[in-house]
């Protein structure tokens, strides 16, 4: 179709209008420029700093929407960036195309194809662009320009409309320098947004928004690896206190005589070793936000001290009389149940409660439906650009195996497996262009999938019928009880060697530590 036809025109308008979401109004766009284009992948993508973030696309991998562009290590999508008007690239150009391998139903190079990339600008700013690409050499070259600047006007404005909503909605700010260095989480540095779209994560991200405007202090509580540090930075960057530093402090990091220096500083000759004066964590957080990583871990006379400071306000330096007050928003995390671990003894009630003013749980990637594909997507970015790959895309037979499995480690395990599976690939095809990650690259998953359903029959045949009698159960007791009974038998099987148990048990051996002196298992002598 050589125009779009007045019908498709108002229609488009219409739907524009109507459109309530996002997502709504981006696939009116797309479906509408495909009934007047033909082309086999349509993508917008806003500007987001130094990257282009696929918001939408219709012909294109699931995966890609997960993914980030670096505009300056993708020659098209710089050039079409740096244009002022659309770009036909021609069908013989020899510049990379981003997509490649992205297409559904193509495994390998695009072959001899038209490409065209529309860059979207509002009041001479740009915003994102909108890229078309078909396998039909030259089939862009007749479109007449008017087509062309109807569609650019259309998706300029639905693109703005949106990055406004958001920006109103959820109050980000993502160009916080001082935030971003003082935000010591490696996550935090090389990972600054949500990355889901699946309900729990749509449910996650409003009681982020909802918290953050207030002043409330925050417990984030989720399994170990599900992204408790990326969500305190999330609730810190909407809240009024964004322009402060949000200073982060491992509580299981802090050796116990040294816990009250590392959170109200100390002056100089205050102990052995204080040959200086040094600002405690809540000096430095004045203003901004504190946040306590791990709080389950710090022994009960830290927590006193803690708790005097968050009831007051008021602090006080090691070996200093006087005492300075401070205006810290506290965020804490804990991969424990603290509500259980006050009924035990080992977590004080009273600062429970001045922690757990907002409760919020994040929730385990087993859970998380539909969102192991997009961040599937974004760590393949992230890989390819470490490892110097042209391209890395991943086989839908691992895609699937992926979804399919339980994820005890979480996010992180997720990350950490494909960056092998991803080093793997790329070892057997360093000659290719595309570098393809298949299931022979992720042999671990596949033995940690059966050590799961191994240990999921073996939970089965262990549960007492006369249990299951009981008209009354405390499942959590139970379930620790026989966690603990569990790790004991496997960790003596192994002979006391916890990277093998780790194995065996689906889980990484720090998650097994951490788990095994929740549950006070300290019996079997460490050999490896």
């Amino acid at each position: 179709m050589n125009e779009i036809s007045s019908a498709a025109l108002i229609e488009l308008s219409l739907n524009l209008t109507k459109s309530l979401t996002s997502n709504d109004r981006f696939d009116n766009l797309l479906s509408t420029i495909r009934k007047a284009i033909t082309c086999e992948a349509v993508a917008v993508l806003a500007v987001k700093g130094d990257n282009l973030v696929p918001l939408a696309l219709q012909g294109l991998t699931k995966d890609t929407l997960g993914r980030r562009f670096v505009i300056d290590e993708h020659p098209r999508l710089a050039q079409i960036c740096q244009s002022e008007r659309f770009v036909r690239f021609p069908s013989d150009c020899s510049l990379p195309d981003p997509y490649d391998g992205l297409l559904i139903g193509r495994d390998g190079d695009l072959p001899i194809h038209s490409c065209m990339g529309i860059p979207l600008h509002f009041e001479d700013q740009l915003i994102g662009v909108l890229t078309l690409d078909s396998l039909i050499p030259n089939i862009f070259d007749d479109i007449p320009e008017r087509t062309l600047e109807v569609i650019t006007a259309m998706a300029s404005v639905s693109l703005n409309t949106a990055l406004t909503l958001e920006q109103l909605e959820r109050n980000i700010d993502h160009s916080n320098q001082v935030v971003a260095a003082l935000s010591q989480p490696n996550v935090v540095a090389e990972q600054n947004e949500l990355i889901g779209q699946s309900a729990k994560m749509l449910a996650l991200k409003k009681e982020i928004t909802l918290v953050a405007s207030s002043q409330f202090n925050v417990l984030i509580q989720g399994e170990s690896g599900s992204g408790k540090e990326l969500v305190a930075h999330d609730i810190h960057q909407q809240s009024s206190r964004k322009a402060s530093p949000i200073v982060y402090v491992n509580c299981a990091a802090l050796p116990d005589n040294l816990i009250e220096s590392e959170l109200f500083g100390h002056v100089k000759g205050a102990f052995t070793g204080a040959d200086k004066n040094r600002a405690g964590k809540f000096v430095i957080a004045d203003g901004g936000t504190l946040f306590l990583d791990e709080v389950g871990e710090l022994p009960l006379a830290a927590q006193s001290k803690l708790l005097r400071a968050i009831q007051s306000n008021e602090i006080q330096a090691v070996g200093q009389d006087k005492v300075i007050t401070v205006d810290v928003r506290i965020i804490a995390a804990t991969n424990r149940n603290l509500q259980n671990e006050v009924e035990k003894g080992t977590f004080r009630a009273d600062l429970f409660h001045r922690l757990n003013v907002y409760p919020i749980e994040v929730p385990p990637l087993r859970v998380r439906d539909g969102d192991i594909a997009l961040l599937a997507g974004f760590f393949i970015e992230k890989t390819k650009r470490k490892l110097g790959i042209k391209q890395l895309k991943i086989s839908p037979e691992v895609l699937d195996y992926l979804s399919s499995y339980q994820w005890p480690g979480n996010i992180r395990e997720l990350e950490h497996l494909l960056s092998r599976a991803a080093l793997k690939a790329f070892a057997r095809q360093k000659e290719k262009a595309i570098v393809k990650i298949t299931l022979n690259d992720c042999d671990e998953l596949s033995n940690d999938a059966l050590s799961h359903n191994k240990i999921t029959t073996h939970q089965r045949a262990a549960v007492p019928t006369s249990l299951i009698a009981h008209s009354t159960i405390n499942l959590r007791h139970e379930v620790d009880e026989f966690q603990k009974q569990l790790i004991t038998e496997v960790l003596t099987e192994e002979g006391g060697n916890w990277s093998l148990s780790a194995k065996r048990l689906g889980t990484d051996r720090a998650n097994l530590s951490r788990l095994a002196k929740r549950l006070g298992i300290s019996i079997i002598k460490t050999v490896g």
